[in-house]
């Protein structure tokens, strides 16, 4: 058996976990003071995924970037993937909070949307 040792996301309480797992398997979680917690340990263990921020290169705006995200998580092992999607992306003036830049980032079924107005 296998031990790992996370520190919860789910709320600000930050709770200390243990997760037991036998191969891939989770046979047990301990640590955590609610039901988020123990959905966060064992989706962390068997397929990470993480929300990609960063800024994209706007074309004719009152300022050269805009923030950007990922629309829902992604696999954490596309997130190199994703980056390079977005460095070589360039978007025209006006964007506005939730235009959608690019859809379907590096082939994740996610959208990568504007998080700033950029006039």
């Amino acid at each position: 058996m296998e031990k790992r040792n996370l520190t919860c996301i789910g709320c600000p309480l930050g709770c200390a976990l243990e997760v037991t797992m036998d191969k891939t398997t989770v046979v047990s979680i301990t640590g955590n003071t609610c039901k988020r917690g123990a959905d966060y340990a064992a989706k962390e263990v068997t397929h990470p995924t993480r929300i990609v921020t960063s800024t994209v290169c706007v074309r004719g705006g009152a300022i050269p970037m805009v923030s950007v995200k990922t629309e829902n998580d992604i696999p954490k092992e596309k997130i190199m993937d994703i980056m390079k999607c977005i460095n070589a992306l360039t978007v025209d003036a006006p964007v506005h909070i939730g235009d959608v830049l690019l859809s379907d980032i590096a082939g994740c079924g996610v959208n990568l949307v504007a998080t700033k107005e950029v006039l």
